[in-house]
């Protein structure tokens, strides 16, 4: 298919695109301070694991309560509630920095606070999506936002942070509280369709029920419910969650692999992370393209494969190098799937539960990872390079019993969920057709 005629994204969604570059920037100053934190506090593999792991418990205990928010409440209000939450989060990090008090449990107590106030954005941020985005138009969407976050928090966050950090952990601490403060101020500016209001539908009654209400264990489940109704989204989800731990357990170690293992200088982790920053900007180039042409069922096979595959290779040969071309290669892998399995999950999820499915969705799979960095960190007390060839090659078995049903997946467009078109942007036009998307 060619580009020529395809609809410009419209104005909603560059004001969304802005309103999360903020976020985007405080996810990225904290996600290199903290593991840089936690290898100055403890020299523990799996202490130093310990922050990852607990990076993704909250998504096991709080994606459901905060999707069933997400779907309750305008979603603009939940965005900066989030934002505000981790600005008073990073302020308290700094004190605790600056009055030499921190120890790796404040760390771990911050970042599990973090990782609550995530649940929620980043739900919210998924739900306002296909509010303002038709669904031919999801991986072109998907990709952008992911793009950008992907040059915000590695290309100006990372190697800025790492920098700053050999200097004073407060200048990146305090950029941290104000990215946030800021991204919590521009959820203001987004447009009404933002709120998810059009999706709220009320449920018809029951004898004794009111006819606007739904009883709160129902709503809870409700996410569940909807997954499990569907043979495709309950593979993909169980198969999604596994391939995750695998991953997760493979890179817990991820730092301390590089500075301990491979005698990467502290000063040079957020440097050496652009190979990987590199790996996912080009991803959001291609992801849209490739699935025109191949159809996003088998661009999601493929790019699962590439995504895990080459873990192996930097555990059966550490070195800088060989270990930089395969963060290059996992994160095209990565990126690729992001954008087509989020879209494909946009598109068949009613816009009224998009909150507590997502909810349920990373409730099982980024749940399950905390359990994978445990294992990983303790393989690692083993051998630090043995994580990348348990975890990749466990993971690659996997991709490829699945590779057949990954590649009858349909496309975002192909599926009907039930909900009104979503109308195309007011300043839709079509793209330049010597650009390529």
């Amino acid at each position: 298919m060619t580009d020529k005629g395809t609809p410009r994204l419209g104005t909603d969604f560059r004001n969304l695109f802005t309103a999360n570059l903020g976020s985007s920037l405080g996810d990225g100053i904290a996600r290199t301070a903290a593991p840089l934190l936690a290898v100055q506090l403890t020299s523990d593999p799996l202490l130093v694991a310990g922050v990852a792991a607990l990076q993704m418990v909250p998504w096991l205990l709080f994606a459901i309560p905060a999707g069933l928010i997400i779907d309750a409440v305008d979603r603009r209000h939940a965005l900066a509630l989030a934002n505000t939450l981790r600005a008073l989060l990073a302020v308290g990090l700094l004190v605790l920095a600056a009055t030499g008090t921190l120890t790796i449990w404040w760390l771990y107590l911050v970042i599990f606070l973090f990782g609550i106030g995530e649940t929620v954005y980043d739900g919210a941020i998924r739900a306002v999506v296909p509010s303002i985005v038709p669904k031919a138009l999801l991986p072109r969407a998907n990709g952008r936002i992911e793009g950008a976050e992907t040059i915000v928090q590695n290309f100006l966050a990372g190697p800025l942070t790492s920098v700053l950090f050999a200097v004073t952990v407060l200048i990146p601490l305090g950029a941290n509280a104000a990215a946030y403060a800021l991204a919590a101020v521009l959820a203001f500016a987004l447009p009404a369709v933002a709120s998810g209001r059009q999706f709220a539908v009320a449920r018809p009654a029951k004898p004794g029920e009111h006819a606007d209400r739904e009883p709160w264990y129902r709503a809870l489940a409700e996410g569940f419910r909807f997954i499990f109704g569907s043979r495709m989204l309950v593979t993909l989800l169980f198969l999604s969650t596994f391939v995750g731990l695998c991953f997760s357990a493979a890179t817990a170690s991820f730092v301390l692999f590089l500075v301990e293992r491979l005698g990467l200088p502290e000063a040079w982790f957020g440097a050496f992370l652009l190979t990987g920053a590199f790996g996912a900007l080009l991803g959001s180039f291609i992801a849209a393209p490739i699935a025109r042409r191949w159809g996003s069922g088998r661009t999601m096979a493929v790019a699962n494969l590439v995504s895990i595959v080459p873990l192996m290779f930097a555990g059966l040969f550490p070195s800088l190098w060989v270990t930089g071309a395969v963060f290059f290669v996992t994160s095209i892998g990565v990126l690729v799937w992001n954008v087509h399995v989020m879209s494909l999950r946009q598109s068949i999820i009613p816009g009224r539960l998009l909150g507590r499915v997502h909810g349920s969705w990373r409730t099982v799979l980024w749940g399950s990872m905390p359990l994978g960095a445990v294992i990983g960190g303790l393989i690692g007390r083993i051998d630090l390079a043995l994580p990348f060839i348990v975890g990749g090659g466990a993971a690659t078995v996997a991709g490829i019993v699945f590779f057949r049903f990954l590649s009858r997946l349909p496309n975002p467009e192909d599926v009907d969920n039930g909900d009104p078109p979503t109308a195309p942007p007011s300043d839709a036009g079509p793209t330049d057709p010597t650009v390529r998307e």
